[in-house]
């Protein structure tokens, strides 16, 4: 068959004696052979398996575990950076147009300390087979493709050298490389089941996850820190924090210029994490402003409280942001900062933070599809999408980073 454009999630589509094919390992215009993996009433799903007519963007990938029915981890691989980037703006693109109704011209920015699009991933997640050995699921299966390097990881990461021991009775094996420095194993364990540690070729904190967000230290401490311009922000063990080493200091450089922060304004940073973009709006406003972070993750919490405690403008409450938006009575606000999870704010939250009346809202999306649907719902709320920016935070993958600005129409 002949591919066609790309699709979201690390696709192209083709057709095939009139159905729709989702090829992978794939780019548009080649002419390839492909094997269907699965087959619905709508659609067949397939991987390019042997490339007849190469795309000028084609380039062998670089780690030897990439391909057709290997690690699902990475999907873009075999294009060059330049030709990954041009893909990803397709589909915020593509997605922006069919959901929102908007036509905008997208360009997906390199974030800096990945210049080659390898080496950037300081926070990574193996699973486990039951004797031990680690690897990724391959792509849509629970298999475990085991690996003894990943071309994508920091090098502090492969440094601790998980790949090279076996776990006995672990699930997942997290490894994390603070950009203080600090290295950490996270390891989940089967059910019933004790977990071997082995000896690690760097040191690292080793920490059992005890599920919901919880981890125990069993050697060193349960926290990490990380440093943005001149603050540090401590993370508990596997907490959420940008996996790529220069994107939370790009993100909130984008976003408090979309936010444009004024002293003495009042904001609200939904979903917000760690106190990332908290931090940098309770700046801005200053003493006489003031910043609510809602954020759902009791770990989260607890650590935004501390990276914040030297800021008394600023606080932080925990709870779901309906919920808390309620709970506290905020009925308005000066600025909205939004960085929900992959499933985007959707239709209660996003009616609830339209009518806060904020005269600017930023959002901040790593899926470009709920972001689209969430922009045109904030339209049917009174505000249009004044700017947009996208960045890539992941290379080889099919990812991509957006942060927005909506104002009121």
């Amino acid at each position: 068959m002949t591919v066609g454009p790309v699709a979201h999630g690390g696709w192209c589509v083709a057709r095939h004696e009139g159905r729709v094919v989702f090829v992978r390992h794939a780019l548009p215009g080649e002419r390839v052979i492909a094997h269907v993996t699965e087959e619905t009433t709508r659609f067949l799903r397939a991987d390019a398996v042997e490339i007849l007519e190469p795309s000028p963007d084609r380039v062998v990938p670089p780690c030897p575990y990439a391909g057709p029915g290997r690690c699902g981890g990475c999907d873009w691989q075999h294009a060059t950076l330049e030709a990954q980037r041009r893909l990803k703006a397709q589909v915020v693109a593509e997605q922006m147009r069919r959901l929102a109704g908007i036509e905008r011209e997208i360009v997906v920015e390199e974030v800096p300390g990945a210049k080659d699009g390898l080496g950037w991933r300081t926070r990574v997640q193996f699973a486990a087979l039951p004797g031990g050995e680690l690897g990724f699921r391959r792509h849509r299966s629970h298999e475990i493709e085991v690996v003894d390097a990943c071309l994508i990881a920091h090098p502090e990461v492969e440094a601790v050298g998980v790949e090279g021991d076996r776990w006995p009775g672990a699930r997942s094996v997290e490894v994390i490389a603070s950009s203080e420095g600090e290295r950490a194993v996270v390891v989940a364990p089967r059910p019933r089941r004790s977990v071997t540690v082995p000896d690690l070729e760097a040191s690292a904190s080793i920490l059992l996850d005890q599920g919901k967000g919880r981890t125990v230290a069993r050697r060193g401490s349960g926290l990490l820190h990380e440093q943005v311009g001149d603050r540090e922000f401590r993370v508990a063990g596997s907490g959420f924090w940008q996996v790529h080493p220069g994107a939370a200091a790009t993100l909130l450089d984008a976003v408090l210029a979309y936010a444009a922060p004024e002293p003495g304004e009042w904001a609200l940073d939904l979903y917000c994490g760690v106190g990332l973009f908290a931090a940098g709006l309770a700046e801005a406003v200053g003493p006489e402003g003031a910043v609510l972070g809602l954020e759902s993750e009791e770990s989260a919490v607890r650590d935004a409280r501390a990276n914040l405690r030297d800021l008394p403008q600023a606080r932080v409450e925990r709870g779901r942001v309906e919920e808390g938006l309620d709970r506290f009575q905020i009925e308005r606000a000066d600025l909205v900062v939004v960085d929900p999870p992959r499933a985007g704010l959707g239709r209660e939250v996003v009616g609830r933070v339209a009518a806060l009346e904020a005269r600017r809202i930023v959002y901040v999306s790593c899926d470009p599809a709920t972001f689209a649907r969430d922009v045109a719902w904030l339209g049917e709320g009174g505000y249009e999408l004044a700017e947009m920016r996208a960045f890539d935070a992941f290379p080889m993958t099919h990812h991509v980073e957006i942060v927005a600005l909506l104002v009121r129409a």
